[in-house]
């Protein structure tokens, strides 16, 4: 009896909770309309403007003042004469909490003199963690969180980053990036949760879980914005912001799901891809930001452009004759806000169009509303600016222990011959390499600055992968060469001197930082110059330990040949160095899986869930041969997969599947194993993938401890876009593999083959 009062009180709890926020939404769609009734053409164009920072900030010789100060005459011509409605963005590096208080204040100080005191939302990237404020904590870049496969740890990292984006007085973070990594040549794959459909879409609605809550108005939380709808990480040529093709079933199979995910997880804004697909401008598409965004998707938030994107209608796609005639198509295609970001013309435009007749006032409104609706829900009109004293936990050593938690489980040992690894603390070993004594790959981009080239500076306290090997095992232990730089040989002799009076040669290659376009490269495979350091330190006979600090999966074959040890490292944050020593030395077992194909060429780029076609290619030497595959990684431990068991043979419409199996450590010490499903239908009207994650689950087993898990399964689950680009699941048989199980069921449906369905 008691169970049946506690569940029935959950209940009316959840009822009452669920009650609260429609009152709470009624409420404010009353205020909103209300306030939309009383604005004039100019001030509801003010709230679609988005300024960057230094448009308002005191300057000399052409740059900003440090420490960055606000410049209230051109803030008063902002706000009081033009009503802009956002600011966003850092100028130069990362400021301080005191810097950021100072900001934003003046900022809402003066948004408050304007006729109707709408306060301003502001903006910004904090990509993995809040990365443009001094101190604050900086967790592994996406791909690394996607190498976790662990959806609560990904949800913490959000809160964390949520509460000290607030501790920074700022309320919106253009984050996560909902993109798929397909294209491992593209500079953004480290922004990426991977390039798996359903893994970036668990992990994406984890983090905006923890970005949002339950209720954004809460002082430690933050409307997220979902990066970049759609189609923005295919392109052809693999360079940032350049062309891609893609067919709409194709889209909507493999780049739409984390979005749609998104938007049923509450998200409040949406910013929209910068590049063109079929030779449409999204921006300039009403079919994806009308039709599917807004018609399919059920999207009510905010869509903002990336930056000065309806002005690259006219300077860089060239559909728009005149930027006047860019804004009139972006805004009837269904942006809501413009982020110009450097001047007042958007305003200007947009206001002769509507009184042209061009843009219809209903569209401005409808934009509005959406502007206004999340500055409401975000406690904006009540509490413009954060209390400096809300935030104890800034920075604190209980969020550096959740980085560093996230950077070891995104490490991923990708190979242990004769189990070199972990290594005992009184080797002798020579740390070498570019990636060895620099944070910047341990950070990536959008560390401290757009490009992360600071952030030696600015995490000098941090430890690099050699500070953190120092530290563990003791300075006498640890020669340093760094044998080359990213690019160039440095002194290859003096490291090989140094290698052959060493045990093992920790040798740390990837990448330096980069963001965006300049991060753009011709050629996937390593430089030359760090090959060339594997080789010659091969030669020494001593067993090399090869870290790879990167955002993309370089081409690493001929290097990686000669390791005894291989470990993905990613960009795992400010921890990644501790992280890296603790795996490396025995007092933390890696559990990281690859989140993407790594390739062996530098044209093989193909996906794991690549198309069933391989029985009719059997003679293909060229055929699908990666270095690692998706989903793959090692332990210290090893786990025995056994009794894979579906509750019944065969799946019916408005049924559930349960599939379980049983795990169990087969070793001498505890570790922790992603539990991945795989499903692939055999036959049906479009190719089938050979196989497409279905699930997972992440759990810790201590030595010979067994534990069943279990997955279920309904027919939305197994289901995929036909050739008319409608969601169905078809009749057939279907292939389980969990591990090295596997198992098959069949799908019945009493649906006639009509090919109807949703997204």
């Amino acid at each position: 009896m008691k169970k049946v009062l506690c569940i029935a009180a959950v209940l009316c709890s959840a009822i009452y909770v669920k009650a609260q926020h429609v009152v709470a939404a009624s409420t404010i769609d009353k205020k909103v309309d209300a306030l939309i009734a009383k604005m004039t053409l100019d001030e509801k164009i003010g709230q679609m403007t988005q300024l960057t920072l230094d448009e308002v900030l005191q300057t000399s010789g052409g740059a900003a003042v440090h420490p960055l100060q606000i410049d209230t005459v051109k803030l008063k011509e902002a706000l009081l004469k033009y009503h802009v409605g956002s600011i966003l963005n850092v100028s130069g590096g990362a400021n301080t909490r005191e810097v950021w208080y100072g900001l934003i204040s003046k900022i809402q100080e003066f948004a408050a003199k304007d006729r109707l005191k709408i306060p301003v939302i502001y903006g910004i990237d904090a990509m993995h963690g809040q990365n443009y404020t001094v101190g604050a904590t900086l967790f592994p870049q996406e791909i690394g969180m996607a190498a976790t496969f662990n959806p609560e740890l990904a949800r913490r990292e959000g809160e964390i980053t949520a509460y000290e984006t607030r501790a920074s007085y700022i309320p919106w973070n253009f984050s996560p990036v909902l993109d798929l990594g397909k294209n491992a040549l593209w500079p953004r794959i480290y922004e990426t949760f991977g390039e798996d459909p359903y893994l970036v879409k668990t992990m994406g609605a984890a983090v905006i879980k923890g970005y949002q809550g339950d209720d954004i108005s809460n002082k430690y939380k933050v409307a997220s914005c979902l990066k970049h709808y759609l189609g923005y990480s295919f392109p052809l040529d693999g360079k940032d912001r350049t062309p891609a093709w893609i067919p709409d079933r194709y889209m909507r199979e493999y780049f739409l799901p984390s979005f749609a995910e998104a938007v049923k997880s509450g998200a409040k804004s949406v910013m929209i891809n910068s590049s063109e697909i079929n030779g449409i401008p999204v921006h300039a598409s009403k079919y994806l930001l009308t039709d599917i965004l807004r018609g399919e998707l059920k999207f009510t938030g905010i869509a903002v452009t990336d930056w000065q994107d309806i002005k690259y209608l006219h300077d860089r796609h060239h559909i728009a004759a005149t930027q006047k005639d860019a804004v009139m198509i972006a805004i009837n295609a269904g942006i809501d806000m413009s982020m110009v970001p450097y001047d007042y013309s958007f305003c200007q435009y947009l206001k002769e169009l509507v009184n042209e007749g061009k843009v219809p006032m209903a569209r401005i409104n409808e934009s509005v509303k959406r502007i206004l609706k999340v500055k409401y829900e975000l406690g904006l009109f009540e509490h413009p600016v954060g209390n400096p004293d809300d935030y104890p936990k800034f920075g604190s050593a209980e969020f550096e222990a959740v980085s560093l938690k996230a950077a070891t489980e995104s490490i991923t040992l990708l190979k242990n011959t004769n189990n070199i690894l972990p290594l005992k603390k009184d080797v002798k070993v020579l740390v070498t390499g570019p990636a060895a004594n620099t944070m910047r790959s341990l950070d990536g981009g959008w560390s401290y600055t757009w490009q992360g080239d600071f952030s030696d500076k600015f995490a000098a306290d941090k430890n690099t992968i050699l500070k953190a090997i120092i530290q563990k095992i003791g300075k006498d232990n640890v020669d340093y060469q760094p044998g080359t730089t990213f690019t160039d040989a440095v002194d290859i002799d003096a490291t090989i001197t140094a290698a052959k009076k060493a045990d093992v040669i920790v040798l740390c290659l990837g990448e330096p930082s980069y963001a965006e376009n300049p991060g753009n490269i011709n050629d996937l495979s390593l430089p030359a110059a760090q090959t060339q350091l594997a080789n010659e330190l091969a030669k020494t006979g001593k067993p090399i330990v090869l870290i790879m600090g990167e955002g993309r999966p370089r081409i690493i074959t001929e290097a990686e040949s000669k390791s005894a040890a291989t470990i993905m490292a990613y960009l795992s944050g400010n921890e990644g160095g501790n992280a890296l020593a603790d795996i490396l030395f025995g007092d933390a077992n890696p559990s990281g899986r690859l989140p993407f194909t790594y390739p062996r060429y530098p044209n093989a780029l193909v996906n794991y869930y690549r198309k069933n076609i391989e029985n009719g290619n059997s003679d293909d030497a060229m055929g699908y041969n990666p270095l690692y595959e998706f989903g793959y990684g090692l332990s210290y431990t090893t786990f025995a997969y056994s009794n894979l068991h579906i509750s019944k043979p065969t799946l019916s419409d408005g049924e559930t599947l349960s599939i379980s199996v049983d795990v169990k450590n087969t070793g001498s010490r505890a570790g922790k194993e992603s539990v991945l499903l795989y499903i692939s239908e055999l036959y049906a009207s479009v190719t089938p993938d050979t196989k497409r994650l279905r699930g997972f689950d992440k759990i810790e087993l201590q030595p010979k401890e067994s534990r069943t898990v279990t997955f279920k399964i309904a027919p939305t689950d197994i289901s995929f876009i036909n050739d008319l680009s409608k969601r169905v699941t078809e009749a057939g048989e279907f292939k389980i593999q969990i591990g090295n199980q596997t198992q098959s069921f069949n799908y019945l449906t009493n649906i006639a083959p009509s090919r109807t369905g949703k997204l």
